[in-house]
């Protein structure tokens, strides 16, 4: 058993000093982008029936492709809360990193989708018979303040973690 105030037991403590933002920035930036899929998909897809991930084909490949993107949102999702849930019965996560990377997981999908979806690959449009610059704008920017909200998260958790000063036992050092 390590001594109380080794780099061991560091690591033990919540959100330890030896524990790594990366993991927690990761495992919830993995769930972030599954949820943005998700409500993409249930959404725009199956509430508003704007379009399917896939319109370049017939209206049943549309479909396919939706039920593929649900299965890859679902593995995302199911994946990440199991690596996130590692992390936290391992006592290494690190709350505010992981909030951080659910946001930027959410906004990089979104913008991912605005951008490489929507005008490059144009594997389809968030909406058809409509003029889509306002539709465009807002997504992206949503997607950018997505991401600019999470990197501040995160951001936030690393410089608090480089200026803890607290030792294992939750006392400051001098």
């Amino acid at each position: 058993m390590p001594e109380r105030g080794t780099r061991r037991d560091a690591a033990a403590a919540p959100g330890g000093a030896g524990a790594s933002l990366r993991p927690s920035l990761l495992s919830a930036a993995l769930i972030g982008v599954g949820v943005m899929a998700a409500v993409d998909e249930v959404v725009f897809h199956q509430l508003l029936a704007w379009h399917h991930f896939y319109d370049r084909a017939t209206p049943q490949v549309g479909l396919l492709s939706d039920g593929l993107l649900h299965a890859a949102e679902l593995v995302a999702v199911v994946g990440g809360f199991f690596w996130l849930s590692d992390l936290r019965r391992r006592a290494l996560l690190v709350a505010p990193a992981a909030w951080g990377g659910f946001l930027m997981g959410a906004g990089g999908f979104q913008l991912f989708d605005g951008l490489v979806d929507h005008k490059v690959l144009r594997v389809h449009q968030i909406r058809y018979g409509v003029d889509l610059g306002p539709y465009d704008l807002v997504w992206n920017l949503a997607a950018v303040l997505l991401l600019a909200c999470g990197a501040a998260l995160a951001l936030r958790a690393r410089r608090r973690r480089a200026g803890d000063t607290r030792t294992p036992s939750g006392d400051r050092r001098p």
